[in-house]
This record gives C-alpha cells, sequence and structure tokens, in this order.
C-alpha cells in the first residue's frame, strides 16, 4: 500500500514509479569535495557516483533522505534532489536501485528518519554524532533479526588511482586538526552501488 502511495508521485509518462527505500546514486554537481571523492572511489567507463539518498514520501510528495554537507540529514523534493546531479545529455545523473529483497526496507526508512536533524559528518568517521551520506545508508539498512549492517564497511581510501592524495584531503582533515582516516572502515556511494543485493530499476540518464 505505502508502495503504491508512492509510485503516484514519479509514476508519469517516462518517469520511474519509486517504491519507499530505493536508492538514488547521483553524480553530484562539480565541486572541489565531489571531484576528489569521486577520484578516489569511481572506476573508469563507469558514472562516478558521489551521493546516495534514500526514496520516501513527506507530507504527500515524493521525496529523498539524505545527508548533504549543505544541510546535514535531511529530506529533500525529488525535483531539487534531480536539479542539483550532474547532467548526461541534458538529463540527472542518477541511478535507481532497489534491494533485491525489500523485507527490511520499511524499517530501514524508520531509522532513518530518527537521524534527521543530525549534522554533516565532514570528517568521515563512525559513531560520532555526524552521518556522511552513505553512512547514513549504512547504518540503516539492517539484515533479519540479527540486525547486521546490510552493506559492507570497508577500509577508506582518499588517493587517486595512481596512489597520489589529493591536496584538498590534506587540508580538508587539516582545518579540522584531524588526521586523514585513511584505512579506517566506511562506505562511500560508489561501492554500495555495486552491492550483488541491488538491482537497477531506473536511469534518469538514460
Amino acid at each position: 500500500y505505502i508502495g503504491i502511495l508512492l509510485c503516484g508521485f514519479s509514476c508519469a509518462r517516462n518517469a520511474p514509479c519509486l517504491h519507499p527505500g530505493d536508492l538514488l546514486f547521483q553524480v553530484g554537481e562539480t565541486s572541489e569535495m565531489t571531484g576528489a571523492i569521486t577520484a578516489a572511489t569511481g572506476k573508469e567507463r563507469q558514472l562516478n557516483y558521489s551521493h546516495v539518498g534514500i526514496a520516501v514520501r513527506s507530507r504527500g510528495v515524493g521525496s529523498v533522505l539524505e545527508a548533504t554537507s549543505d544541510g546535514g540529514v535531511r529530506v529533500t523534493a525529488l525535483g531539487d534532489f534531480l536539479a542539483r546531479s550532474a547532467r548526461i545529455d541534458g538529463r540527472p545523473a542518477v541511478t535507481v536501485m532497489r534491494l533485491r529483497d525489500t523485507t527490511g526496507v520499511a524499517a530501514a526508512i524508520e531509522r532513518a528518519r530518527k537521524f534527521i536533524g543530525q549534522p554533516y559528518d565532514y570528517s568521515f568517521r563512525p559513531d560520532n554524532g555526524k552521518m556522511y551520506c552513505s553512512e547514513l545508508v549504512w547504518e540503516c539498512y539492517l539484515t533479519g533479526s540479527k540486525n547486521e549492517h546490510l552493506f559492507t564497511a570497508r577500509p577508506m581510501n582518499f588517493r587517486t588511482a595512481d596512489g597520489r592524495l589529493p591536496q584538498f584531503w590534506i587540508d580538508h582533515f587539516a582545518a579540522m586538526d584531524q588526521p586523514i582516516p585513511e584505512g579506517v572502515p566506511g562506505t562511500n556511494p560508489q561501492d554500495m552501488s555495486r552491492e550483488k543485493f541491488l538491482k537497477i530499476v531506473y536511469r534518469y540518464w538514460q
């Protein structure tokens, strides 16, 4: 029933029928942080996702629950989310993916809503009362009765493919007087998008 309601905002002609809990993987507009993220996590000849959000319905409107650097954890109208994406032939560079087993999706959304208002995690560290985009997804999507994390946390990498550490990250963490969390377990949208328990349901850019 919830899925049918959510479909109402996005099942227009040539548009997807989003379901609650679908994940929207986004190539962000060009910025220093977006560039540094994709340089460290992207793969040649693939879209380099720098952001991910969760499809929800808020006040009767199709929306995306996300953690952003300019607003922390918040609910964003779907149109605004798509508008700030990079473009491929004039279309938003956003791919919608869905869990093959959606049993725990409703619970994941409820967990995610509890983080609304939490500030953005510029330090990319776990358990610090802050949240970055893929950390929000990682924290909320759990498996069955064991409540283990569905997505895999891997040692974080901030280096480019040739092993170089971009000056952006050096300056970014120096400004916070923190060491770069190289190798600390974490997540990123690009790795998440490759999980085999996800399936692509729509590409806005095709």
